[in-house]
């Protein structure tokens, strides 16, 4: 492995739809170069095209961008965290806590910097929210809805095989939630009062996911869903209220991009920021303009188990009740 350069050396590891769109985000920064890909499908890029994963790490490169099936990350990345590699992977990291903290330590011990793509974060719209929230001019933060329903679900079979996904809308969908608030909110105590997780067509994971948290001193209400029938693409909000006001981030007109945050007082709304689709691989080039840079290790990569353990606790509840 190369030292890392003014334009580090990258792998990339999957090409579907995700991976190919993160890579020319990454491209189109010029912070690093592309220097090999690893899909089974072949691909049309002029760069090396590798079958395997494997293959892919006998390459001379800095960092590696992961964008396979979710029972493959924490495998994946620990392997190349452990050959000096800085790692950028899709969300989760690891089908639960164990395995996100198993690649936190592993990049702790290599001294490599990790990104996940909790991409949600990086919209303006969410930047925002996180500094009203922050700022104190909300006074008292007693109530938060988090809602992420999306009409169509995912395309993939193997996102339906719990042993291969970890789980079903609530790591998929509810992860991006679960993030927005605790970072939000800086990561105070959680508590789990009661979740449901349904099924309606009987598969192997939950299609539907609901959860009454406390966090901090906030009541939460978390809903998520495949497949549900709500009349446009997808809903998504996190809105925060408080003794003194209150706001909200949510997707306009149905829209997975176009996503708003509004500051509310009282029967008045006055928008704070809009988000189009440019923000999609935000995560990304940021994690190579920081890798660009000779970043290592950061601690605030511990802050991702906090979210698995809380998802993790969401599962138990559920199974708990049932």
């Amino acid at each position: 492995m190369s030292a890392v350069a003014t334009r580090p050396r990258l792998g990339f590891a999957g090409l579907g739809w995700i991976g190919r769109n993160r890579l020319e985000a990454i491209a189109a920064t010029g912070a690093a170069e592309i220097a090999a890909v690893a899909d089974p499908r072949g691909c049309d890029l002029d760069v090396p095209c590798l079958d395997s994963f494997e293959e892919l790490l006998t390459y001379e490169l800095d960092g590696l961008v992961i964008a396979t099936p979710s029972a493959l990350h924490a495998e994946q990345a620990i392997a190349a965290l452990e050959r000096g590699l800085a790692v950028f992977c899709q969300k989760p990291l690891g089908r639960d806590a164990g395995e996100t903290r198993a690649v936190v330590e592993a990049a702790r011990v290599a001294n490599r910097l990790l990104g996940v793509d909790l991409s949600y974060r990086c919209t303006d719209a969410a930047r925002r929210l996180r500094e009203e929230v922050r700022s104190g001019s909300l006074g008292r933060i007693y109530s938060v809805e988090l809602v992420f329903h999306n009409a169509y679900g995912p395309d993939k079979p193997w996102f339906y095989d719990r042993k291969l996904s970890g789980g079903g809308c609530l790591i998929d969908l509810g992860v991006h939630l679960a993030d927005l608030a605790l970072w939000a909110l800086d990561y105070p105590p959680t508590r789990v009062a009661s979740a449901r997780l349904l099924s309606p067509r009987g598969l192997d994971v939950e299609e539907v996911a609901f959860a009454e948290l406390e966090i901090g001193g906030a009541s939460v209400r978390l809903a998520c869903s495949w497949g549900l029938p709500a009349g446009v693409d997808c809903l998504i909000e996190a809105s925060f209220y408080g003794t003194e006001g209150g706001v909200s981030l949510r997707n306009v007109d149905g829209s997975f991009y176009d996503i708003r945050a509004d500051r509310l007082r009282g029967t008045q709304r006055e928008t704070l920021a809009s988000s189009t689709e440019e923000w999609g691989g935000r995560a990304a080039q940021d994690w190579s303009q920081r890798l660009a840079r000779g970043e290592r290790f950061d601690p605030e990569a511990e802050r991702l188990v906090t979210v698995a353990q809380l998802l993790d606790a969401i599962y138990r509840a559920a199974r708990c009740a049932s």
